[in-house]
């Protein structure tokens, strides 16, 4: 098991050029198994996680390969497997996506609960909704989802949940919904990009889908899809941040390849804390020479502040000037990084669903446990800025969602590597 070490002290400064959304990538691979034909994805990252699918899609006897220049080749060569075992779903969230289109494609799916990153209670309860009202038969037994389903139906769905709606229970519902017999409304759909690279992938394949962007998607559907070339998506969140990295260290970093217009609320919250941010030609520049200002953060669904990039916001007003309010709206219980950032000397109290953040001058470096994948990047962050040497362990969280990310900050001046533990 490896561990990042950080020396902290140093100004970000330099180009960084942001991978493709790992986050758009899953559900689209998982949406390779509505075709028989080959498909070439574009731009996937280099992740754990997009392992971890290749191997789930693997099983299920579809063909994947990384090709020489990045892009993954996908090619459903047998459809006689429904089963998406525990081993490997228990290691992912994202993984839950081959549902809809197992039961779609071939009338039943047996797919283990899902797993990923501990961050409170995630139920599945609108996927499920979603799919049975498309006329769907699914049963829990013995930890798994086993579903079943003659013929799929139109239906009008309404997806919206206690915490605003569902990114992948939208992913679900709408691929079964694209081969499904007579229209499908889903209302309240993510709005997510995500899940708009996922809509214009299937309509790619030969999907009818109108309203893509919005929350409510129309879908018609048809009796087949057919593979498609794609590129997936720039990743969001990584560049959400390199952004928060450069304002951290009060420094001057350009984000290169990623969608300012994915990024709106984003850049609305640095530049309230006092930094300056410049979008151009698919470029992102941000430039800090002070200490932040205290601010509140609330997390909403898209286009709001996302909750993936929280525990990166946190670490950043753990070293603002003034108190802070951090407010979680999508899981009220994603604060686990709060008690690793004080062990580095901040000063974090939780209330609730809520977080006050009363900054400190400065951060000193400890050895601390990444609790899940943004919280191993928020630890990263405050390494960067602290005094001494900070040493992040269980970065293979990390690695389920950032490509090379120590090489990346390497490159803008971080003084920053991994060891073996």
């Amino acid at each position: 098991m490896a561990r990042v070490v950080v020396e902290g002290g140093v100004s970000l400064r330099g180009t960084v050029t942001v991978s493709g959304a790992k986050n758009a990538a899953l559900p689209i691979m998982a949406a390779t198994l509505l075709s028989r034909g080959p498909s070439i994805l574009k731009r996937v990252p280099m992740l754990r996680d997009i392992e971890t699918m290749g191997e789930i899609l693997r099983g299920l006897g579809v063909e994947t390969e990384r090709m020489s220049d990045g892009s993954i080749r996908c090619e459903t060569k047998d459809e006689s497997t429904v089963l998406a075992p525990y081993d490997l779903v228990s290691t992912m969230r994202g993984s839950i996506c081959v549902l809809g289109p197992l039961l779609a494609r071939r009338k039943r799916a047996k797919v283990s609960l899902p797993g990923g990153c501990v961050l409170g209670l995630r139920p599945i309860d609108l996927h499920l909704k979603g799919l049975r009202a498309l006329g769907a038969r699914i049963e829990v037994e013995h930890g798994y989802l086993v579903a079943e389903a003659e013929e799929l139906r139109g239906a009008e769905i309404y997806l919206g949940g206690q915490f605003g709606s569902t990114v992948l229970g939208t992913a679900n519902v709408l691929m079964a919904a694209t081969v499904a017999r007579g229209t499908t409304v889903i209302d309240y759909a993510a709005c997510e990009p995500e899940v708009q690279d996922l809509a214009t992938f299937l309509v790619k394949m030969g999907a009818k889908i109108e309203g893509i962007g919005t929350p409510r998607l129309v879908v018609e559907g048809v009796d087949s899809l057919s593979g498609a070339e794609h590129t997936v998506i720039p990743d969001r969140i990584e560049a959400g941040t390199f952004m928060i990295a450069a304002a951290i260290t009060r420094g001057d970093v350009l984000v290169d390849q990623c969608r300012g217009d994915h990024l709106t609320a984003v850049i609305d919250k640095l530049q309230e804390v006092g930094v300056r941010v410049e979008r151009k030609n698919g470029t992102i520049r941000v430039n800090a020479n002070a200490r932040p200002r205290a601010t509140e953060i609330t997390t909403h669904t898209y286009p709001g502040l996302p909750t993936d990039l929280q525990a990166q916001f946190m670490a950043m007003l753990s070293v603002a000037d003034g108190m802070s309010i951090v407010s979680e709206k999508i899981y009220p219980d994603r604060f686990m990084h709060a008690a690793e950032l004080n062990r580095m000397g901040a000063d974090i109290r939780k209330d609730g669903p809520n977080a006050i953040v009363q900054g400190m001058s400065t951060l000193s470096g400890a050895e601390v446990m990444a609790s899940d994948l943004r919280a191993s990047a928020a630890l990263v962050l405050a390494g960067l800025v602290a005094r001494g040497k900070t040493e992040v362990h269980r970065v293979y969280h990390i690695d389920r969602g950032y490509e090379r990310i120590e090489r990346k900050f390497q490159d803008l001046g971080a003084r920053i590597w991994r060891e073996d533990d």
